[in-house]
């Protein structure tokens, strides 16, 4: 889980100042005189404001060439207002009647072409010919060579029938002053053309004095062109629309296509806070410590420079996913009362080369000029993985570009500037070396997993929101919840109430929040899945196995309970409590090993065949095994050697850190200790095989049964730890149940 120990709830707490006492009364003579003057001033200004007021609002007073001035100037005012008020707020939102402009001019010149302005009429090759025998044609004008502009003469236009709608008996022109063209006729070819004319009205006895010649003009045709001009407008209008998406995060706004290379990083001041402080981070106190220090250097520079003290250039955040790094960051932006840039690695990344770098360019400028102030990168592994060795590997030059730029912005500036990096990663082994080395990140702070007290402070900042009863204790839900952190107790506390209100309680109780605990472990309980007879009695004995094997080893997890009703992809569980602790022995993890593998030994003892619902199992089994040989040095053939890579850059190698002769052997190992544990379940399960019938009929039974089912069915556990916290839990359960 990613989340922060961030709770909902907090709420900034307002800084509480001390306002200084007003002087007394009671001073001395010259005091006295000088707030009597003072007293004096006030009054005659005073009575200077009410004399002009008087003045300025008695129109009688004022000569009419004052009084449009005043209205002038009360009008540009209001003016000046309204358009203060109606400032958009996405600047560059006006722009876009431009692009409409543009796409309006096209369809301007697609489909209202001169021909539908002139009106001019289409008629055939026999109309024409019919209108140039009879001597109604005054101009032909061949336009481009593809058609021809008739004209007609007044007088035929208006008496002759030839000119008139057959229809409404109408002139086709009536306007006497529209001079033409009237009509247009496509022509096949101008030689053609020609020929005809001058041959039909050679036929019509038109003498050579008064025959019409056509003539030829050359027009340029703006729909001609919209081949070509509507794809380049297309793809310059979707070309700016792409740069001003990716400049709409920058400062200035996107009226500039060209500002996506600016820092999109958040602002935090004095003014505006995440409204999380210290207070609302609960643990974590060695890491608050030196972040607090990091605030009071801010605030008190001289405390530490009198001492020849630097201020770190860097401080590094490194923890597991949910232990509360950003929300430690949000909690200096709060308590530092400076300016605090915030931004995330991957938004240096873009798909431009060197869009990276100038960010990292315009972030640090404008950190430098709001000196002293903070700037926070969110997952910086984004932006500062190690660099490649190998050219031919196809690096990601552009993410090294960036990283570069950050590494000479991070040791340029001077030590005193007052400029501070703030960084959080949950993958610190593939960071670059030389961003992790002194002078830009100065300071690492390691964030682990809440332990018991921790979790107890965590359960209470969270449960400040929730309505709970009496039987919620704090210390309990701690104590239950081993390895959960931050983010998984939010978790734990909201799905709790989200079930009390699924109940229509009022109040939030211990079962819920045990409930809840389940729900985030092994997922939503499924009653309603499907399971065949002989499929629930596989379950049954696969469960009963990893409980009667783990009942009798030493180092196994107390158990707490165990189910087969379905929850999330698994069809049963058993649910154990693990002690807490930093080392692990050779027998702890034979024993876990043999307990996990007690299940599928349970299947093959009673059926005498095995199915494949041990591979959660047989994965986590594997896993162990492997490290206690590869990793660890647990392993009395391979010896004290490990070849685990801290570093992390052996994800990316092509070979192994050891030779095809120790693989074989590691194999051999593996195997040996998997194959070691998975017969010592099933002894354990022969010497107790009507036991272990017991139990599965128990489950078959009642679904879920608990610790003092097992010890009824089991006998008391030969290797019992005095835990209050299982029998409390213990005695939860049974009330639930019953």
């Amino acid at each position: 889980m990613s989340q922060d120990n961030l709770s909902p709830s907090s709420l900034p707490e307002k800084d509480t100042q001390n306002i200084p006492n007003q002087p007394s009364s009671t001073s001395n003579p010259s005091q006295n005189s000088s707030e009597e003057s003072l007293q004096e001033e006030q009054k005659k200004t005073s009575d200077t404001n009410t004399t002009t007021t008087n003045t300025d609002n008695n129109p009688e007073n004022l000569s009419e060439e004052q009084i449009r001035q005043k209205q002038f100037e009360q009008l540009k005012e209001k003016i000046f207002q309204q358009k203060k008020k109606n400032i958009p707020d996405n600047g560059g939102t006006s722009f876009y009647w431009i692009y409409g402009l543009i796409v309006a001019i096209i369809l301007f010149l697609t489909f209202f072409n001169d021909n539908t302005f002139k009106r001019q009429i289409e008629i055939s090759q026999t109309k024409f010919e019919d209108m140039l025998a009879h001597g109604d044609v005054t101009d032909i004008v061949i336009v481009n060579g593809k058609y021809a502009q008739i004209y007609i003469n007044k007088d035929s236009l208006i008496h002759s029938i030839r000119y008139k709608d057959p229809n409404t008996g109408l002139p086709y022109f009536p306007d006497k002053k529209f001079r033409g063209p009237h009509f247009v006729v496509s022509i096949p070819s101008v030689e053609f053309f020609l020929n005809r004319v001058e041959k039909i009205q050679e036929n019509a006895g038109i003498p050579k004095n008064k025959m019409t010649f056509p003539r030829s003009v050359e027009e340029t045709n703006w729909s001609d062109h919209l081949s070509w001009i509507i794809p380049l407008a297309i793809f310059l209008l979707f070309w700016i629309f792409m740069l001003r998406r990716m400049s709409g995060g920058a400062p200035g706004g996107p009226a500039s296509i060209f500002s996506f290379g600016r820092s999109r990083a958040q602002l935090f001041d004095k003014d505006k806070t995440p409204g999380v402080t210290f207070a609302d981070v609960a643990g974590l106190e060695g890491a608050k410590t030196e972040l607090k220090e990091i605030v009071d250097f801010l605030k008190n520079p001289g405390k530490y420079t009198e001492l020849g003290a630097k201020i770190p250039k860097g401080v590094l955040l490194v923890g597991p996913p949910g232990t509360g790094k950003t929300l430690l960051a949000k909690a200096v932006a709060g308590e530092a009362q400076v300016p605090f840039f915030s931004i995330s690695g991957s938004e240096f990344v873009e798909m431009f080369v060197g869009v990276g770098a100038s960010r990292v360019r315009d972030l640090f400028a404008q950190a430098k000029d709001k000196a002293p102030c903070i700037i926070f990168i969110d997952e910086i592994d984004a932006i500062g993985r190690s660099r490649s060795k190998n050219i031919s590997t196809g690096a990601n030059d552009e993410r090294e570009s960036t990283l570069n730029q950050l590494l000479t912005e991070m040791d340029g500036f001077a030590a005193n500037s007052g400029v501070i990096v703030l960084a959080a990663t949950n993958r610190a082994d593939i960071l670059d070396k030389a961003l992790l080395r002194p002078g830009r990140f100065d300071r690492h702070i390691y964030i682990e997993m809440p332990d018991v007290k921790d979790r107890e402070e965590i359960f209470k900042v969270h449960l400040k929101r929730i309505k709970i009863d009496k039987s919620v204790n704090v210390e309990f839900l701690a104590r239950q919840t081993p390895g959960f952190s931050g983010a998984d107790i939010a978790n734990i506390c909201n799905e709790a109430a989200l079930i009390a209100a699924r109940k229509g309680k009022k109040l939030v109780s211990k079962e819920d929040f045990l409930d809840a605990v389940d729900r985030v472990i092994a997922g939503l309980e499924m009653k309603n899945r499907i399971i065949t007879p002989e499929e629930k009695k596989i379950i049954a004995f696969h469960e009963a196995g990893h409980a009667t094997v783990s009942w009798f080893l030493e180092h196994a997890a107390p158990l707490v309970k165990v189910t087969i009703v379905p929850r999330g992809k698994s069809l049963g569980a058993a649910w154990y409590l693990p002690e807490e602790r930093h080392i692990t022995t050779t027998e702890q993890i034979l024993d876990e090993m043999t307990a996990a593998l007690g299940g599928r030994a349970a299947e093959d003892v009673i059926f005498g065949k095995i199915s494949t619902g041990a591979i959660n199992d047989l994965e986590k089994v594997t896993k162990q095994a492997y490290a206690a040989v590869v990793y660890y040095g647990l392993n009395s053939k391979i010896g004290n050697i490990s070849y685990y890579d801290s570093t992390g850059q052996s994800e990316f190698a092509f070979s192994k850190p050891y030779s095809e002769k120790t693989a074989e052997v590691i194999d051999e190992e593996v195997k040996k200790m998997t194959d070691m544990a998975y017969q010592r379940a099933k002894n354990i399960l022969n010497e107790n095989k009507e036991k272990l019938t017991q139990l599965a009929n128990r489950l078959l039974e009642k679904e879920v049964i608990f610790k003092e089912d097992l010890e009824e069915i089991l006998g008391k556990r030969p290797y019992e730890k005095t835990e209050s916290i299982v029998s409390e839990l213990q005695n939860n359960n049974t009330n639930n149940s019953n």
